[in-house]
Parts: structure tokens; C-alpha cells; sequence
């Protein structure tokens, strides 16, 4: 097996991903939420691949709904945080959500869309366009090419457990299908080793 896999395999574990996040992140996490993310106290919040949702320790008080494809993570998110949202597990095409259409006020994608080959994404950006309420927003954060990246940097990303990091062009076309208003930035400075993110916020 090889090491990429084996790191793959290993931060399978809610615990150890916990860790990893924590080691590798640093106060990467706390910038995306204030520059970007912006959340707003009492606002619905559904978050796709929420894994074992530890952003609900940055987030205000919110109505929350984690949805995440690993039953690991679910389990670990409703142990740790059951009294301050609902957890489901499934795929983003969840039907449950259906009877919730247009109901959200912000859909998160937090390191998603590159674990996702391009018919994936586009169902992950309908949903999230059926889950939000007017002037409602989608923000998503993911690794990313670029052409002025570090060598490390670019190393670093095609070696991510996700197999489908892709050209900013390429996020915003898939993006630009179902949303008119895209907001695109790039950073370089989140995590504690070289990495390069885009960070999308999208809306009607």
C-alpha cells in the first residue's frame, strides 16, 4: 500500500482527522470563517461532508444539519455535538432534504468538491441551490492549481486524499452552472505547510 493510501486509510478515524486537523491547520480554520464563511447566529446551516463536525466548535448558536457519507464520522459528530444539531448520513443527493427545500440560509462544502469527480459536484451544487433560501449563500473551500503555486505546494495538493483538485477555471464552471454570482479567492496561507485553497462563495 502506499503512503498516500495508508494516510488516507488511517484519517478515517474521526480522532485521528481530529488531530490532523488540528496539527496541520493551525488558525486556518477560524480565518475561513470570519473572512468568508461570516455565520450569523440563529441561521439554518446545512453542512455537506461535514465529517465529524468539529466547526460547530467555531460556529454561534445555529440551526445546524451535518450531513456526511462516512458512518465513522456521524457517529463521532452526534457523540460530541448531538444536543446542537441533526446528523445524517448519506450521499449529497439526500432525498430527506427535499421537504426542506429552500429553507437554508448558508450551505457549506468545506474540503468536498475535490473528493468529487464533476457529476458529483454538480449534484452537490444543485442541492445546495434547492436547499437555499432567497439571497441565500454556498461557501466551499478546496484544494486548488494555480500557476504561481510552490512546487511543495502543488506536491501537496496532488497528493490530497481527494483525486479530483482542479484548475480554479474549472471550480467556477462547474459552480457557474447553477449559480449566477460566484466570488472566487485564493490562499496560499490556511494551513501550516504549503497549500493552495479556493474559497468560493456562491449565490443566486
Amino acid at each position: 500500500m502506499k503512503i498516500i493510501d495508508r494516510v488516507s486509510s488511517i484519517l478515517s478515524f474521526p480522532v485521528v482527522y481530529r488531530l490532523f486537523s488540528h496539527i496541520v491547520g493551525g488558525d486556518g480554520s477560524r480565518v475561513y470563517l470570519a473572512e468568508y464563511v461570516k455565520p450569523v447566529a440563529g441561521e439554518k446551516v446545512l453542512d455537506i461532508g461535514c465529517g465529524p463536525a468539529d466547526i460547530l466548535t467555531c460556529l454561534p448558536e445555529v440551526d445546524y444539519t451535518g450531513l456526511d457519507i462516512s458512518p465513522e464520522y456521524i457517529a463521532a459528530a452526534k457523540q460530541r455535538f448531538g444536543g446542537r444539531g441533526r446528523f445524517w448520513c448519506g450521499d449529497v443527493g439526500l432525498a430527506a432534504l427535499e421537504r426542506e427545500q429552500g429553507t437554508f440560509n448558508l450551505v457549506l462544502a468545506t474540503g468536498v468538491l475535490h473528493h468529487l469527480d464533476d457529476e458529483r459536484a454538480s449534484r452537490l451544487y444543485e442541492l445546495a441551490r434547492l436547499a437555499l433560501r432567497p439571497h441565500g449563500r454556498l461557501i466551499t473551500y478546496d484544494g486548488c492549481y494555480v500557476p504561481e503555486q510552490s512546487k511543495i505546494a502543488r506536491w501537496m495538493v496532488s497528493h490530497d486524499r481527494g483525486k479530483f483538485v482542479r484548475t480554479r477555471e474549472a471550480y467556477l464552471r462547474l459552480a457557474s452552472v447553477r449559480f449566477p454570482k460566484v466570488e472566487a479567492h485564493l490562499r496560499h496561507d490556511l494551513l501550516r505547510i504549503p497549500y493552495t485553497h479556493l474559497i468560493t462563495r456562491c449565490s443566486a
